[in-house]
């Protein structure tokens, strides 16, 4: 099995939690929400070998740590993943979104250039962080949990970006919209666990009828962008 979008290190026990997957063989990635996250996360990290930790800076704690995009800088060359990153338009983040710009547009020029795979967040954003990933021109990038306009898929899946897809997603009709627009080889798994209450990904792959074979063939060809 394939996370790509997991907050291990926010659940009561992570380091059981992520000595159980790696046992399994499972692989998962850890999104931080701040590069100091990261920081305290990464030493426990680095003996595994399918587990991984990204570095982050969660759009809706960005306004009241704009400082911390100087760890981002720091620790940027520390990790192959970015996440969780992007922007944040919803009710839960009114009169920030000049400063989420701003933080955003800070992480994407320290990002520009540079072989990683990066997992965004878009709620109600997406069309403006679209723009700005297209204007950095960035690479490797995952849309986690999409639930934007359905017209805007064509215009990410010609950036050769992806979608990571949760149970919660093929549980509502907007979700079953978006997924049945994306091809398969475009498709990844993941759980946003704790957050996400329903976070099976064995129910997902079998919601929307895909292997592990398959969801394994198109990490593979994620990875191989940035070796």
């Amino acid at each position: 099995m394939i996370d790509t979008h997991c907050h291990f290190d926010m659940m009561p026990k992570p380091e059981a939690y992520i000595r159980e997957k790696e046992q399994i063989g499972d692989i998962v990635i850890g999104m931080t929400n701040l590069p100091s996250h990261f920081r305290l996360g990464i030493p426990f990290v680095k003996a595994f070998k399918h587990i991984r930790l990204a570095l982050g800076l969660h759009p809706l704690l960005a306004a009241d740590n704009i400082i911390e995009t100087n760890l981002f800088r720091e620790y940027i060359d520390q990790t192959s993943y970015i996440g969780e990153i992007g922007l944040d338009f919803s009710k839960a983040s009114v009169g920030n979104k000049d400063l989420q710009i701003s933080v955003f547009r800070d992480v994407l020029a320290t990002l520009k250039g540079k072989r990683k795979i990066v997992s965004v967040h878009s709620r109600k954003a997406e069309k403006e962080l679209f723009a700005l990933l297209c204007e950095y021109d960035i690479k490797n990038v995952v849309f986690h949990w999409y639930s934007g306009p359905t017209d805007l898929i064509s215009e990410i899946l010609s950036k050769g970006y992806y979608f990571s897809i949760n149970e919660s997603m093929t549980l509502s009709m907007h979700g079953r919209s978006i997924i049945d627009m994306i091809p398969r080889n475009r498709i990844l798994t993941e759980s946003d666990a704790p957050y996400n209450e329903k976070s099976d990904i064995k129910k997902t792959m079998a919601s929307i009828q895909i292997t592990e074979a398959e969801v394994f063939r198109n990490f593979s060809e994620l990875l191989s962008r940035i070796r």
